[in-house]
């Protein structure tokens, strides 16, 4: 049987996040090959915490694009942050709760204002943010002055470089499949209630089953080393609270409506300037984390952290899912697309490729990305 552009259109869309899986996997078995520890539980380890940085920023950025927004300022913000944090505990000496309370505070007091200028000022994401990334790179540099600021906190470092026990590793995987397990009978009892049609239990049982198989796989792998890293742990808080707020909550979908179309939800009564204020306050928390992850694990602020980070954000979303046009996307497909970036970056230096072939390659996988995004769009236009 012949496939056509539209049955193919419906597979990528009715599977994407299986097709996502399945590519991070080719490229797993493909680097594994091409170099020796790739798969190794130590340099695992050290690809998801990568990615956990990546994969803040990129739960922050999915909501923005969502909501037909975009903000270049991220990467910078990330360095400003991190820089802050640092001059706190190096040349200040306070106590690490007020460095961090300070640090995610001024984050989102500076997601606030972007979103202020863009939802209430009426001035284009596109410019607000480059004018972001402009001013912040500046601030940094001038109060790194040029050069790198250490950390003398322990607890601050522990941040980026901490682990949690191997017990305290293995109840959180348990944890996390209980809780999956009872939204999975908590859907099947809703739809049953209201008289939808269900899958029947054997197909959800056997999700479970496959769920239950990567979650300990990912946890013995990770105890196999040194246990299950801090930046990872908050990572999976994130994706868990966001995908909630996305899916469960009034507010998540107010901000799908408001991508997908911006004048019929304002009109339907939706405060749409509030929601787009509030969205880009949730950007600069996440900016917040990561900035303070970054420095954590460096262990000082550098000049340069977060350069190009808010492009590898933004290539996240798009790989993992996200429109161009808004409205689309989510939270844990902008993490398998963030997971996807690392798992390139970590294999290409694991061979030794030159970084101008990084950026190449991870700018054509944008560009692919997004150009199968406006192919299925204009594929379902017709």
């Amino acid at each position: 049987m012949k496939l056509s552009s539209k049955d193919l259109q419906r597979f990528f869309s009715q599977y994407k996040i299986v097709t996502l899986l399945f590519a991070v996997v080719v490229i797993w078995v493909f680097f594994n090959q091409m170099s020796d520890g790739y798969l190794t539980p130590r340099n695992f380890s050290n690809l998801l915490r990568q990615m956990a940085i990546t994969g803040m920023l990129a739960s922050g950025m999915v909501f923005i694009i969502i909501a037909g927004e975009i903000d270049l300022s991220v990467g910078a913000l990330l360095g400003l942050l991190g820089g802050v944090g640092a001059y706190m505990d190096y040349y200040l000496h306070l106590p690490m709760w007020m460095t961090i309370s300070t640090v995610i505070v001024l984050g989102i007091l500076i997601g606030l204002w972007n979103g202020y200028m863009v939802a209430f000022a009426r001035v284009p994401s596109f410019i607000v943010t480059l004018s972001g990334f402009l001013a912040f790179r500046g601030i940094l540099l001038g109060i790194t002055k040029g050069t790198t600021i250490p950390l003398e906190s322990a607890g601050l470092v522990s941040i980026g470089q901490g682990y949690l026990p191997i017990m305290l590793g293995n109840i959180v995987g348990i944890i996390i499949f209980v809780l999956l397990a009872f939204l999975a009978f908590k859907t099947r009892a809703g739809r049953a209630q209201h008289g939808l049609a269900i899958a029947p239990l054997w197909q959800d049982v056997s999700k479970l089953a496959a769920v239950a198989a990567m979650i300990a796989g990912f946890v013995f792998t990770l105890n196999a080393y040194e246990g299950i890293p801090v930046p990872v742990l908050v990572t999976l808080i994130i994706l868990g609270v966001f995908s909630f707020m996305a899916n469960k909550m009034v507010f998540g979908r107010r901000i799908y409506s408001i991508g997908s179309n911006l004048e019929a939800t304002r009109l339907s009564g939706v405060n749409v300037r509030a929601v787009k204020l509030i969205v880009f306050g949730i950007m600069g928390l996440m900016c917040a984390f990561a900035g303070l992850t970054t420095t954590a694990r460096l262990a000082a602020a550098s000049p340069s952290a977060g350069n190009l980070g808010e492009l590898d954000a933004i290539a996240s979303c798009y790989i993992g899912g996200a429109s161009s046009r808004g409205g689309v996307g989510t939270v844990y497909g902008a993490l398998i697309g963030a997971l996807i970036m690392a798992s390139l970056d970590n294999g290409m230096s694991m061979l030794g490729v030159d970084s101008f072939w990084q950026m190449i390659v991870k700018g054509s996988i944008l560009l692919l990305a997004v150009w199968v995004d406006v192919v299925s769009g204009a594929g379902s236009d017709r």
